[in-house]
């Protein structure tokens, strides 16, 4: 089976010339250039389980300045805090009875609570802990006297193709050419500055904030933790930094003659007499001599090369150079910087935030609705390793999913929605009651083992995706007077519709047919038969619901779809029911494309997010609307921003949202590649001669 694969992946890599892409002259095109303290601008190195992001001076000098823009932020997967539990609060004291529907005993939700009293004490904190920790900032120790107007000839560049920041600025006169670059398996950043200037090299470590979305450094708490340096000699310092319960290790390091100390609390300085420094600084959970490892910033600035050049060539890549339409530009930039920030921010051991690696944003936590849209990508432009990365964290988590099913009188194991490295729900009067997240592990591992054949992926995950769909099965009502099943007792993707009177939002609905008959051919795969009850919900499922206007309704139970603003509002996600999923019995073509349009002009758009507009241009794209696919992935709305770094811009809050860029790789995809079945060549872009698009080795979709 893994031949077939291969074969079918090296068929994806003929071009329409037959000629291969220039991947190198591709990806240098659409280097990110700043040349002023722009906020927004900033630019990020990592490699998945850490990353770090810099200003205009190649290091983060100005944590401050840059708090409310894309913060300077400096984490890792492991990096994770909480604020001491002082009151002894207890997850089951946020727990709140329902009787939605489902059961004639009541439902136990985690719930937020708003009355002043424990139980809002409680859920706060169990909101606001664990979070992400700011492992701390790596800066030009200015010490107060240059502010960032007086950084001036800006001209730096992040060069994708060998994962390297080159800075170049003055001060005072002085010129200062930096050079940043993160290793590619370690939490590590090298450095190099040349500049007569000398400046120092500081250090600085924050206490966290637990704050909703912020850069997670409160600076003033400086008596709430403690850092000493516990090693040094002439090349190298160790630093331990204690907060609360928690402890981890900074390891700096240098060439030449430098001396390093503490200047203050939690502040260290490297000063050095010469023209030219180089310098290491790792971030470790555990330090031990004996395991140490060196490196060079020529040995990091090397391993970083060979590990992008390989990440660029080994997987997929689609070419706008060809294409006479003069939007293929922007979309091509688009394109090729989301893969590298997915890559850095999101493609990790843990399912990622929506802000990735670069701040906190819903207190630090992870959403797992949102994996499908930061990570879908991956097997689709051949990086399905970097999916299966992610994915180990599911079994470590079933406990705890395990146990929320129970509670609510639920067969198998319903997955959270907002959680942490321990599963652990976090209390919402809106997240506890989502379920399309429910599918999600089943997509994601159907991709995987359609892309790589590899059977391993069976005897892993065949269990974990059997107790899924056991709950899935199980939160299914069958209503015996129409003979059908409903979902009902949820909150839907589309977050404006309430738990207590929604029942059969599309997109759910979509989601459970094509999911459950997945988990079907997994039960296959695995030596079993099909169940039979499984079958008779595939077949039973509520069609639909859609008004006399031949709309699709936001749910059956919302009849004032379009009358009511509050239904238009927030995400359309009855377009996603045709979308990342595939036409089935479900689904009428001449209904969703009314419906689509109808979107298009009237939906109210500021409420929307992100990856609404490549969910949006993939519904049209399998309604062979190519046009309205291009539009929808361009269309000129605020949360449609992409910066000049690359991220996708939601608001003054939410600065930045990944969900939205790995949207964009999965539309694209869609676009190229097509789907099961498809039979038209590019589906996705017209074929009017403009839009000559050049793709190698994406993958269809299901």
């Amino acid at each position: 089976m893994r031949t077939i694969f291969m074969v079918l992946f090296l068929v994806a890599c003929e071009t329409v010339t037959g000629q291969p892409i220039d991947r190198q002259a591709l990806v240098s095109r659409n280097y990110p250039v700043v040349t002023t303290m722009d906020t927004l601008s900033s630019l990020s190195v990592g490699n998945g389980e850490f990353a770090m992001t810099v200003d205009a001076t190649g290091l983060q000098s100005f944590p401050e300045f840059y708090s409310r823009g894309v913060c300077l932020g400096t984490q890792s997967q492991w990096g994770w805090h909480s604020m001491p539990n002082t009151e002894g609060f207890r997850p089951e004291e946020v727990l709140k009875p329902y009787n939605l529907g489902h059961h004639s005993t009541e439902e136990l939700y985690s719930c937020q609570f708003r009355d002043a009293g424990r139980q809002h004490d409680a859920s706060e904190y169990l909101r606001m802990n664990p979070h992400r920790l700011h492992l701390g900032c790596v800066g030009f120790d200015f010490d107060g006297k240059i502010q960032p107007s007086d950084i001036h000839d800006i001209q730096q560049r992040l060069d994708l193709w060998e994962g390297v920041i080159h800075s170049h600025f003055s001060v005072e006169g002085k010129g200062y050419d930096v050079q940043t670059v993160c290793h590619p398996t370690r939490d590590m950043i090298a450095v190099h500055v040349v500049s007569t200037a000398r400046t120092p090299i500081s250090l600085r470590l924050p206490y966290p904030t637990a704050r909703h979305t912020d850069d997670g450094c409160d600076w003033n708490a400086i008596d709430a933790h403690q850092s000493a340096i516990v090693q040094k000699d002439a090349h190298r310092a160790v630093v331990r930094h204690q907060l609360d319960s928690t402890t981890y290790y900074i390891i700096v390091r240098w060439r030449g003659d430098a001396q390093f100390n503490e200047k203050n609390k939690h502040h260290f300085v490297l000063s050095t007499v010469a023209n030219t420094l180089e310098i290491t600084v790792e971030w470790v959970p555990e330090y031990s001599e004996n395991s140490e490892q060196t490196n060079s910033y020529r040995a990091v600035h090397e391993s970083s090369t060979s590990h992008w050049r390989q990440f660029w060539k080994g997987g997929a890549a689609v070419d706008f150079s060809h294409c006479l339409d003069p939007r293929a530009k922007e979309l091509e930039r688009r394109v090729v910087l989301s893969q590298y920030l997915l890559a850095i921010q999101s493609a990790g051991s843990l399912p990622p935030q929506e802000t990735g690696l670069t701040f906190n944003s819903w207190f630090g936590k992870f959403h797992l609705e949102m994996i499908l849209w930061h990570e879908a990508w991956l097997p689709l432009w051949g990086h399905a390793d970097m999916l299966t990365k992610a994915l180990y964290w599911y079994p470590s988590a079933q406990p705890m999913a395990r146990e929320i099913a129970q509670r609510q009188g639920f067969d198998g194991i319903r997955w959270m929605k907002m959680t942490d490295p321990s599963g652990k729900e976090a209390p919402s009067n809106v997240g506890s009651f989502l379920i399309w997240q429910q599918p999600h592990l089943i997509y994601l591992c159907e991709l995987a083992y359609r892309v790589t054949g590899d059977n391993s992926l069976i005897d892993k995950y065949a269990p974990l995706i059997e107790e899924t769909a056991k709950f899935m099965y199980s939160f299914a009502n069958y209503d015996s007077t129409t003979d059908r099943y409903i979902l009902r007792g949820l909150i839907p993707a589309q977050e404006s519709l309430k738990a207590d009177v929604t029942f059969n939002p599309p997109f759910e609905l979509s989601q459970w047919l094509t999911t459950m008959e997945m988990a079907q051919q997994w039960r296959v795969r695995a030596g079993k038969q099909r169940h039979k009850d499984w079958d008779d919900l595939l077949e039973k499922l509520s069609p639909l619901a859609f008004n006399d206007d031949s709309l699709y309704l936001a749910a059956e139970s919302a009849t004032d779809t379009y009358t009511n603003q509050k239904a238009t509002s927030d995400h359309p996600a009855m377009l996603g029911a045709m979308g990342f999923f595939p036409d089935s019995r479900l689904i009428n073509a001449n209904v969703m494309n009314h419906t689509l349009d109808w979107v298009y002009q009237n939906w109210n758009w500021p409420t929307a997010w992100g990856w609404d507009f490549p969910m949006m241009a993939m519904t049209a794209t399998r309604l062979h609307q190519p046009e309205k696919a291009i539009q929808s992935l361009l269309k000129a709305e605020q949360k449609n921003t992409y910066l000049n770094n690359g991220h996708n811009y939601q608001d003054g809050r939410l600065r930045i949202y990944l969900p939205g860029n790995g949207g964009l790789l999965s539309a694209i995809a869609l676009m190229c590649a097509g789907w099961d079945g498809c039979e038209w060549n590019n589906p996705g872009f017209p074929d009017d001669g403009n839009w000559d698009v050049r793709w190698e080795g994406l993958q269809p979709l299901p």
